[in-house]
Parts: structure tokens; sequence; C-alpha cells
């Protein structure tokens, strides 16, 4: 993927999250110098299946667990700082040494303990129009960054400052927990106790996360911008407002860091062989049933953050290819191609018929998409273990024509196919 043209890689999500980036991101960094996350909270969680076992990581970018690669969490980043020090220690005690190599952007806010009751008591009034919010605070904490009203890693320095802040966001948090009727209360005092004992470590790690990427890039080396969640979360270019609170589309990975998209080279789309959404929200490929209970055991899909079971359901290349075209996709990384070994056949989403009237196109208001019935192809199944698969020609003759598919569907080429959760289980193609 790197090479004397390509130094600075975007990887992004083109369904709605958990399409396989903490493998894909694992398998590029052994190339990376520097991997850099540029969007998202503790909401994110990526798996990364190694030799030394099965790694599930929250806010630290996925290319921690090669000694060499200098991880940065960038400004576009919600820093839960109890979270971060957590997953620190959690991966010290697997013997990987991270805090030395690892970056905080000095303009990144904190998620703070009243941001996450927030996120709870909104979700619970919602009832049932809840849009599956992991209660992590993402949301709360945005709002306060947009309304100018959040805290950053560089007040940390400002303890007059950070005390001004927590009381205004304690008490308007506690105005907002009164109105859901929520008893519990935000509690200034027990806010600042727990930031002050992490702040040390916090600052510490403080950096300018775009100086940082843009001498790496200018001195010759290697750099991946991680993104969290999916394409289809976005919070312009999803389902809305079943979305994420960040921009979560390769747009977003420049601001995010903190440099100029002319610096970025490659746009790499994470898609799974199927589809998965977790939450609420409209999924037009959607499965039910037995046969949906069939996909998910067999994928083993349950969210790395929230252990919720995910809804599973056919590949849908019409969202696939409303991401290809909101990212600027140069390549697709197909995951999970295994997953769909056991099948006689299988469904391929080409397009959508609305009303009756077939669109080529993905519809803005949610309304529609839960309105949307999906037009699909029908692929032979190819019965046969991809698992050990290791090159192109190695695999069935009909997941050949199926990844092709894909790829005309999708109108991006495909570079990566995944066979299972091992490192070695990447196909590089062409």
């Amino acid at each position: 993927m790197f090479d004397d043209k390509t130094r600075c890689v975007v990887l992004v999500g083109v369904q709605w999250g958990d399409e396989g980036k903490g493998k894909i991101t694992d398998v590029l960094a052994e190339q990376a110098t520097l991997v850099a996350r540029y969007q998202g909270g503790a909401n994110a969680g990526h798996t990364v299946l190694v030799d030394e076992g099965e790694f599930i990581l929250h806010l630290i970018p996925s290319g921690a667990l090669y000694p060499d690669v200098r991880c940065i969490l960038g400004n576009g980043v919600v820093i839960d700082p109890k979270t971060l020090i957590d997953e620190i220690e959690m991966l010290k005690s697997r013997g990987v040494d991270i805090e030395d190599r690892l970056g905080v952007s000095r303009r990144a806010h904190l998620v703070l303990p009243y941001h996450k009751q927030l996120d709870g008591a909104k979700e619970a009034a919602k009832g049932a129009g809840k849009i599956g919010t992991t209660k992590r605070g993402i949301g709360p904490a945005y709002r306060d960054k947009i309304s100018r009203n959040g805290l950053r890693v560089c007040d940390l320095a400002d303890q007059d400052y950070c005390w001004r802040v927590v009381r205004e966001g304690a008490a308007a948090a506690n105005a907002i927990l009164d109105y859901y009727g929520v008893e519990e209360r935000a509690d200034s005092e027990a806010v600042m106790s727990s930031l002050t004992a992490l702040t040390p470590r916090i600052l510490a790690l403080g950096t300018d996360s775009g100086a940082e990427i843009r001498d790496e890039l200018a001195r010759g080396g290697n750099v991946l911008l991680e993104g969290a969640q999916g394409s289809l979360l976005d919070v312009d270019h999803g389902t809305y407002p079943f979305v994420t609170s960040s921009t979560t589309t390769a747009g977003g990975a420049a601001a995010g860091v903190g440099i100029g998209p002319t610096l970025i080279d490659e746009v790499l789309g994470v898609v799974k062989a199927y589809t998965t959404r977790v939450g609420a929200g409209p999924f037009p490929t959607e499965l039910e049933g037995d046969e949906a209970d069939r996909l998910r055991n067999l994928g083993a899909e349950f969210g790395a953050t929230t252990g919720r079971p995910r809804r599973p359901g056919w590949f849908d290349g019409v969202v696939v290819r409303h991401a290809a075209g909101v990212n600027g996709l140069t390549g697709l990384a197909v995951t999970k191609l295994d997953v769909l070994d056991s099948f006689d056949e299988v469904l391929l989403g080409v397009g959508y018929q609305l009303d009756g009237v077939a669109t080529a196109n993905f519809p803005e208001r949610a309304a529609d998409i839960e309105r949307v019935r999906p037009v699909y192809e029908k692929e032979a199944g190819w019965k046969a273990d991809t698992g050990s698969c290791r090159s192109w020609d190695e695999l069935p003759e009909a997941a050949r024509h199926y990844l092709r598919r894909i790829e005309t569907v999708a109108e991006v080429p495909i570079r990566l196919v995944s066979v299972g959760s091992a490192r070695s289980q990447i196909i590089r193609v062409g």
C-alpha cells in the first residue's frame, strides 16, 4: 500500500462501522511509521488478533501493537481521560509499552463524567425513538465543543480555567438532567478530583498532531490516518439522525489531525463481504429470523465496545457506492469473506426500489431509506474453505466472481481481501 508515491493513506469504514478496520489498520501499520486516529471517541471498538491474543482497543490506534510505530490521537478525537489511561495500563499489562510513543493532540476535547450522564439520560428519554448511542458521552462532548463550552487537553495546564469550565458544564448538565427527570446529579468537585489526578499523565502525552504528521511525511515516513465507525454514520452523509456526532468520512481526516487534504495520497475503504449495523436506524438489506442468526453467529457479530448483537444483512451496493463517492475511495479492503463459505447462494444488493421506482442513489431521508426495497442479484455460493487461501488464484472461482461483482457495483477496485482474523489471512489483489 505504501510506496514512493503513497506516503499518507486514510482508512475509512464504508458501511455502518464494525467492518474490520482494526485488523486492516494493524496489517497496514506494519509498513507505517505513524498511525493517527482522526475522529470519534471511546464509543469505537477495534479488535485485533495477533499471536499474543486478542486486543480490543477503544481509543488508542491499532498500530499500537507494532513497537516502532508512533501513535497519535488527533484533535478531532474526543478523549475520555480515564478510559485512555486504563487502556494504556491494559496494554502495558500485556507487554505492550505504548506511553512513550503515544501522542494526544493538545487541541483534542475531553469527555467528562457529566457528558456520559447526559448521554444516558437523553437516550432513555427518547423511548422508542432511541438512536442506539453507546452512552459513552461522545455526542454531548462534541456538542460542548461546537457550542464553545468544551475543555481541551491543553486547558489542563490551567486549573483555574478548568474549574470554571467544569462548574459551568456541571450546572448546565444538572439543568438538563432535571428536565429529563433524572435524580442523579453531576458533581463538579468529583469531576475535578478525578481530572486533577490524571492531568500529569495526560499533559505529558500532549502534542501538535498536525505538526508531527507534516514532519513525518517531510522526512519520508509513512502515515496511516485511521477513522472510527463507518461512512453511513457520518453526521452529514449518513442515515441522519441515526448517526454519530463526527465526520467519519475521509474529508474529516485532514481536519481531524491538522493537515491539508493535499497531503493525502490514498483513501482505502474497509467493507464487509456482507453488511451489519449496531443500534437503531434504517437498514435496507437487513435479514431476520434464522437467516440473521446464522450470519450473526458465523461472523461473531457482537459489538467490541458494548457486546450488543449486530444486525446482519446482505451486501448493499448502493450503500457502498454512496460511501465511495463521499470518501473518494481509491480502493477497497473486503473483510470476512470466509463467513460466507458455507452458504449455498449469496445475495448482492445492486439497487433500490422506492415506491416502485428504481433508484441507484442513496436517499437523504431516513424515512425514505426505511421504505426502499433492495434489488438483489443471486450469486452462487462457493461451499469451500477460504480461510487457508493466501492468493487471489487460490480463492474458489465463485468467490472471485462475487468479489468482482462487488468491484463493479461499488465502482472501486479491491486491493485487499481478508479471509480470517489472523494477520496472515490477508490476500493482496493486483
